[in-house]
């Protein structure tokens, strides 16, 4: 046999933390890293967060799981509070971002066809976005190297350019009932949406009949020191998937949406065995107890500020290999001027962890706990990485 038990699907680096503490990662030889990647903008508290890990040991010790046969009363309550701090009358809870995106477009889908409105079954979706890994999400993206091997596709998307509210407008027609967009694209390159881009498309959506769907399963849960990132855009969707933060590293997503927007999501329209369980239901209710305080979401803003500043100043220190910085409170963006992934795996050895993003850009998604402290030793790894690193020559 020379398959790998583990199915090779991941280009995996040498890195195997076994422990985290905060900010750090350590392996079984006890070696360090400085964690400015958060399993991917999961690990919100950082690792091993006292409050966090208190209610999940109570609640695996009380109950992990029963069914959506039955009533959760811990769902019951999450869903209120998750509608009292959002725009959302309902929710439903899933297991990962990609079911939460599946279940938006159900939603969206059901919401027509409840309305009389069958053929209303597109959504406009946006060029290197990335919105998960099943058939249906990787259809809703243009990116070659997910829809690779997979093809033919569903049809159900079309795929225009980001930020571009003209092709936005164009691509309408009576097929569409939707747009579904990233405020802030992560995996495409930490790259914000417009405010005219966001709020043209609020007033299309408005004008046309249509649907917005917000894919927040990076860029929300205080992520960048709004509790939800479309609040920096004084819009509000009509549907919102969120995954990653919420659980603070327990694997849990959830679709919100209005009353109107819901209006076909009726008994057997849709379900989950595991989602919404007890267990993760107390993991997003110790996240929330701390990330939805005001005063966290204003420390994240100044974390976020004081990083910015820290990176622009190294730039001018490495300007052959770093641009520019950009994103929103901790989602940040380092764009370099060569391949990012080879300086991310180059970065390693300096003990910080950080992702790949595209357009050449590392993102930066610490901790939401991180300090001053970490801020420093983020900017001097970086920097040290920066200057025994030789990027490969172009062909």
């Amino acid at each position: 046999m020379t398959i790998n038990p583990l199915m090779p699907v991941y280009g995996r680096c040498e890195v195997a933390p076994v422990r985290g503490d905060g900010c750090y990662l350590y392996d079984a030889q006890g070696r360090e890293w400085l964690d400015m990647a958060s399993g991917i903008a999961v690990n919100c508290l950082g690792h091993g967060h006292p409050h966090l890990v208190a209610a999940i040991q109570k609640q695996a010790a009380t109950l992990m799981h029963t069914s959506n046969l039955y009533k959760v009363p811990a769902q019951e309550h999450l869903a209120q509070r998750l509608v009292e701090l959002t725009f959302a009358d309902t929710v439903f809870f899933t297991n990962s971002g990609a079911e939460a995106i599946e279940c938006a477009v159900k939603t969206a889908f059901s919401h027509h066809y409840a309305a009389g409105n069958p053929h209303k079954h597109r959504i406009i979706t946006f060029s290197n976005a990335f919105h998960g890994r099943t058939l249906a999400t990787i259809s809703a993206t243009d990116q070659e190297k997910l829809r690779k091997g997979f093809e033919p596709l569903p049809d159900w998307f079309k795929v225009v350019p980001f930020d571009d509210l003209a092709a936005a407008e164009a691509a309408i027609d009576d097929s569409v009932g939707a747009f579904m967009v990233e405020p802030i694209q992560g995996e495409g390159g930490i790259r914000p949406a417009s405010p005219e881009f966001l709020k043209g498309l609020r007033a299309l959506a408005d004008a046309h009949g249509l649907l917005l769907i917000l894919d927040e399963v990076q860029c929300g849960v205080a992520r960048t020191g709004a509790l939800f990132a479309h609040e920096l855009y004084g819009i509000t969707p009509d549907i919102m998937a969120i995954a990653k933060g919420i659980g603070g590293g327990f694997p849990v997503g959830a679709c919100l949406a209005t009353e109107r927007a819901a209006s076909g999501m009726v008994i057997g329209t849709h379900g989950s065995t595991y989602g919404g369980n007890p267990l993760a239901m107390a993991a997003c209710e110790a996240v929330l107890d701390i990330v939805a305080e005001p005063a966290f979401l204003v420390q994240v803003r100044e974390m976020g500020a004081r990083l910015t500043q820290a990176l622009e100043q190294m730039i001018p220190n490495h300007d052959d290999l770093f641009h520019s910085v950009r994103g929103a409170g901790l989602m940040l963006g380092l764009k370099l001027k060569s391949d990012s992934r080879a300086f991310v795996a180059h970065a390693r050895s300096h003990g910080i962890l950080a992702v790949a993003a595209g357009d050449n850009v590392v993102r930066l998604l610490p901790p939401l706990t991180i300090g001053e402290q970490q801020i420093r030793e983020c900017v001097d790894r970086l920097s040290a990485a920066a200057r025994s690193y030789q990027p490969a020559a172009a062909a």
